[in-house]
């Protein structure tokens, strides 16, 4: 007990240097611009030789809006360029993130029709060309996880073909990490290890390619695999100092291993570095970058204990006018960030008041509800529980008829948790573990999605806090260990281990 005690504290206060990051202060090899050296060979002009391999280097970073802008600048200058219209269409398929929408896969349809039409001087380009248009040539085939598979095949078959040209390979992993992400998740991680083959050797060549850091980071974004993305981790925002996501990106590492420190400082910067940029677009509102780090900002501080710094990032949230379309990752944040204060702070009355965003997407809409219920239970407002409860129900449905089976998923986790409370404040304690546990389960057999931090609050900790309540301590302490293992380091899993030995 006080060695688990003496972890909890050690915990809020780390002060190991060894374990700080040196974020954002190294300047990366790629020339003024700091965004990591690419050398990606095209049959286009000389200028566009050159402007296409930065364009490659943003596209690497995902940093969208730029890379599109530098795609289409090479297209005016060398109308006979086909592969920049494949750049365009690839800054368009955020295949890590969420499948293309109708208008998006009619975009990069007619972009990789021009490519074709322009015929390509080599066939290398043209079978970088036809393995990208497999999945967008037939606009009625709607099948993303299919399609994933289908465009992963096409990209090893060019791999093999072209075994010198290492940014086929990088390609070819960063498919392999897109189809994964659109399968039932497979705790084995073939994919994501088979990936890692072919990243690790190609990084230690080429230690300054931004994609190659950002890629194994993703690679390893899993708790059973993230050591193995530490290294990454550490160097990417000194590769590509210049980019708000790369400034983010450590700390998809750092959180799964429990590292806040780092945590904090990888999202200060590129909250920062992402805000610049949307005042230098003169756009009105958050760019969704900022709100990225906002989130996991605010997550790394809940977790060491710094509520007020977390209270001033919920502050800032609430100050932000949106003036440019919502993606998955500001419908998350603006959801999440509430919630999980109010939650993890034991805040009821501050969850009870929370309302959902009339843009967001049934999902979002679903954390808030979750939030609500679990509250209104745990403050013994049952009236209040059960009308949320029947939104979550609703919505659960709704995602289930929409064929969108993570956040399916993801709704019933937070539906079955707000029903155990519910059934515990009733008194019914044995209803409460099984639905606790279901939930846990479920929660389980899913992964985190590329945009989230991590679960709101995990089910398996909240198992062990339900036990703790039925005054059940030994059988709480086994679950709060087993939710450290995939979630380490967490405040209140800690604390609740603690307690509970």
């Amino acid at each position: 007990m006080r060695a688990l005690i003496l972890l909890f504290f050690f915990c809020l206060f780390p002060c190991s240097p060894a374990l700080l990051a040196d974020e954002g202060h190294h300047h990366a090899a790629g020339g003024a611009e700091k965004i990591g050296r690419v050398v990606f060979p095209v049959s286009c002009s000389a200028e566009a030789q050159r402007d296409f391999s930065r364009a490659v280097a943003l596209l690497h970073s995902f940093w969208y809006e730029e890379a599109e802008k530098a795609f289409r600048a090479i297209a005016e200058k060398d109308p006979t360029c086909a592969m920049a219209h494949w750049g365009v269409a690839m800054t368009n398929f955020r295949l890590l993130w969420y499948a293309p929408d109708p208008a998006t896969r009619e975009k990069m349809r007619e972009e990789l029709g021009r490519a074709e039409s322009l015929k390509p001087r080599t066939a290398r380009e043209r079978d970088y060309i036809a393995a990208l248009f497999g999945y967008f040539r037939d606009p009625q085939r709607k099948d993303h996880p299919a399609l994933m598979v289908e465009y992963e095949q096409a990209m090893e078959k060019l791999h093999q073909r072209y075994p010198r040209d290492k940014e086929a390979g990088i390609f070819y992993a960063l498919a392999l990490l897109g189809a994964a992400q659109a399968q039932p998740p497979d705790k084995t991680y073939p994919r994501q290890r088979k990936a890692g083959a072919i990243l690790e050797p190609l990084f230690r060549a080429q230690p300054d390619h931004p994609g190659l850091a950002h890629y194994v980071i993703h690679t390893y974004d899993f708790p059973v695999l993230a050591e193995q993305g530490l290294d990454a981790a550490r160097r990417y925002a000194r590769i590509a100092p210049a980019v708000p996501h790369a400034l983010h990106m450590p700390s998809h590492i750092f959180i799964r291993l429990g590292l806040w420190d780092d945590a904090i400082r990888s999202n200060r910067a590129s909250a920062e570095a992402a805000r610049a940029y949307a005042r230098n677009r003169g756009w009105e509102g958050a760019w969704d970058q900022q709100l990225h780090a906002m989130d996991y900002l605010a997550y790394a501080y809940l977790q060491k204990g710094e509520q007020a710094e977390a209270e001033h990032v919920l502050e800032e949230l609430r100050s932000i006018k949106t003036g440019m379309p919502m993606s998955a990752t500001a419908h998350y944040a603006f959801a999440a960030i509430p919630a999980r204060l109010a939650i993890e702070s034991r805040h009821w009355n501050q969850a009870m008041a929370l309302q959902p965003r009339p843009d967001a997407s049934p999902w979002a809409v679903a954390m808030v509800h979750w939030a609500r219920a679990v509250a209104a239970a745990r403050s013994g407002n049952m009236d209040a529980s059960r009308e949320d409860l029947a939104k979550l129900t609703e919505l659960r449905d709704q995602l289930r008829q929409s064929k969108t089976p993570f956040w399916t998923d993801q709704t019933e986790v937070l539906h079955l948790s707000a029903a155990a409370w519910a059934a515990h404040a009733q008194g019914n304690g044995q209803e409460a573990e099984r639905l606790m546990r279901a939930s846990a389960d479920l929660e389980d057999s899913t992964d985190k999605h590329p945009v989230t931090p991590g679960a709101i609050t995990p089910a398996r900790e909240m198992l062990g806090d339900l036990l703790m309540e039925l005054k059940r301590p030994k059988e709480a302490l086994v679950e709060y260990e087993a939710s450290l293992k995939s979630a380490p380091q967490r405040f209140n899993g800690l604390y609740g281990a603690a307690r509970a030995a």
